[in-house]
């Protein structure tokens, strides 16, 4: 049996259907050509990966707060996707209440991209996530997660770490921010995302250099509170990467079957509520 033949849940990717779904006018970048990927085009992707379900996250270039896109793929593939929804921070509880109706597990929030500022008025949201038992998904760079222990700290909030804290590789094991990301395994409701090595990766595929950081979230936390994503279609990659090899990717990381199937299947249907049986 290959990867290719176990249950797999990708707990991180995004669609873009700019045709159906036109870009926010506002929006710092318009993901284009090979960067669109429709929901039906992922589902062909899933399929032929064998993959069974997806987290689907609400991409900050082109839409930002409009969720529609993603809201229409919960809805038109029902218990395949659930999703991710990027928010206004003043967000209402019962904004809250309708997007998880819809099968939103959490919000994202983007310091790697907006700074560390932007989380500033965050702590009413979070509070209202933690009431309703949701993510704060976070992405953060270098050592953007040490302003943000404290927000963490008090708050009761469940936190999804994104792309495994896109450490600086240069900066080494020892660096601020990946050291408060360890620290964070003391806490039992913080999951990390074994995704986006190609994000910090100073190498093409297989981000040998990446690789230590991710083999180091993966023993510290363990399979229960590690997932994996494949960052699906790969915004503004200056390489060209494709799906099948970020999965290899991932028995090279977790060579033994049975954390393997934990990480890629026990823990984020656990997590997320993703249906015992999968239909595909």
């Amino acid at each position: 049996m290959t990867i290719f033949d176990e249950k797999k849940i990708d707990c991180h990717n995004h669609i873009f259907d700019p045709a159906r779904f036109p870009y926010r006018a506002d929006t710092a970048y318009r993901p284009s050509m090979q960067e669109i990927g429709t929901a039906a085009q992922f589902a062909h992707v899933m399929d032929a990966c064998g993959v069974q379900h997806a987290l689907l996250v609400g991409p900050t270039s082109g839409y930002g707060t409009d969720n529609r896109c993603m809201l229409d793929a919960l809805a038109r593939y029902g218990t395949r996707f659930k999703g991710i929804a990027v928010v206004d921070h003043n967000a209402s509880r019962e904004d809250m209440i309708e997007m998880k109706r819809a099968g939103v597990v959490g919000a994202a929030f983007n310091p790697a991209m907006l700074g560390v500022d932007a989380m500033r008025d965050a702590h009413a949201l979070f509070n209202i996530l933690a009431d309703l038992d949701m993510f704060a998904q976070i992405q953060v760079t270098g050592d953007q997660l040490v302003a943000l222990e404290p927000l963490i700290e008090r708050t009761a909030t469940r936190i999804l770490i994104d792309h495994c804290g896109r450490p600086d590789i240069a900066a080494g094991m020892k660096q601020r921010g990946f050291q408060a990301l360890l620290r964070l395994a003391d806490t039992d409701r913080i999951v990390v995302k074994i995704s986006g090595l190609q994000k910090f990766s100073r190498l093409e595929y297989p981000y040998e250099d990446a690789q230590t950081f991710a083999t180091q979230l993966l023993s510290t936390f363990g399979p229960d509170r590690c997932v994996w994503g494949s960052d699906w279609p790969f915004l503004r990659s200056p390489v060209r990467i494709d799906y099948a090899p970020l999965l290899t990717l991932v028995e090279r990381l977790i060579p033994d079957a049975d954390e393997r199937r934990r990480v890629l299947w026990d823990t984020p249907r656990r997590l997320f509520g993703f249906e015992a049986s999968a239909t595909r």
